[in-house]
Parts: structure tokens; sequence; C-alpha cells
């Protein structure tokens, strides 16, 4: 009788540790889906006016494990001044330290009006992009959360490889 009640309480403690299991795999293998709407104003420190006339607009939108990031560059006047699109798919998400990790398979440009000067963040942003995708198939991308304000949807992200701080609404 013993031995049949300590075989249930195994059976029972075998099926909780199969289902937290089970639960663990489910929310960390689902894809996170989210939506950043960013923007920047480009700032170079070390040459005066050299991109302080620009400002940049980032959306990100990742579903399903997919992304699509568009790097939007405008003057101030609100002439485009070039367009970076990527499309990738999400690796990873680090929820405890708020970051991304994309792995970006295509891109495409689009220069701004003819004569417009590119941004000195578009022209480094297309090179390294471009360097990645020809050597490797592939140009990584992190997102990360610097800081986050749920009541006002609103966050600090930080990209990289681009070095871009922007401040983004989070759609939901």
């Amino acid at each position: 009788m013993a031995r049949k009640g300590l075989w249930i309480i195994n059976i029972v403690i075998l099926l909780c540790l199969l289902g937290s299991v089970g639960t663990i795999y489910s929310l960390t293998s689902k894809p996170t889906n989210f939506m950043l709407s960013c923007s920047s104003e480009l700032f170079n420190h070390g040459v005066a006016g050299a991109d302080s006339d620009h400002y940049l607009l980032v959306d990100l939108v990742s579903k399903d494990g997919l992304a699509q990031i568009n790097y939007r560059y405008y003057d101030l006047e609100g002439n485009s001044a070039g367009t970076l699109a990527m499309t990738g798919k999400v690796n990873n998400v680090d929820k405890e330290r708020q970051m991304f990790d994309i792995s970006v398979t295509t891109k495409q440009e689009y220069t701004g009006q003819k004569g417009q000067r590119t941004p000195v963040h578009y022209e480094y942003l297309s090179y390294i992009s471009g360097l990645n995708l020809n050597q490797n198939g592939m140009h990584s991308l992190s997102v990360q959360v610097l800081e986050r304000d749920e009541t006002k949807d609103y966050a600090v992200v930080l990209f990289q490889p681009s070095n871009t701080v922007c401040g983004c609404r989070l759609v939901n």
C-alpha cells in the first residue's frame, strides 16, 4: 500500500515537472510580437553641422519571429534624405536585459532627392550592413531597451551596430 502511494506521488511530481518544462518552453520559444516607432535627431560631435540638419525615423516591426526595420532619413524641411529597408528574423529575445537579437537577410536602399547630401549615419549603416550581407549573407542587429515607461508607452532604445539611441513609441 505504501509503495502504491509513493508511486502515485512520483507520477504526480513527474507530471508537474513535465508541465513546468512545457510551460517554460512555450514561453521562451514563442516569437515576441512588437512594434517600435522611433525618432532621433542626428548629431555628429566630431564635425560641426555634419548631421545636425537631419533626423532619423526608425520603425521596427516583429511578428511571428520575422522582423522589418526601416531607417528613414529626413532633412529639417521634411524632405527624404534616404531610406534603408531591412528584413530578417528575430533570433533571440533576452527579456531580462530587454535586448532583441535580429538577423537581417535583405536590404533595400533608397536615396533622397538628386543633389541632396546623404547623412553620414545613412552612409555608415549602408556600408556596414552591405559589408556583412556580402560576406556572411546576414547582418546582425541588436536592439536594447535602455529605459521604459509603460504608462506612457515610451522607451529609450539603443540600436547596434549603428550606435543609435532613439526615443520610441511602443505600439501594442
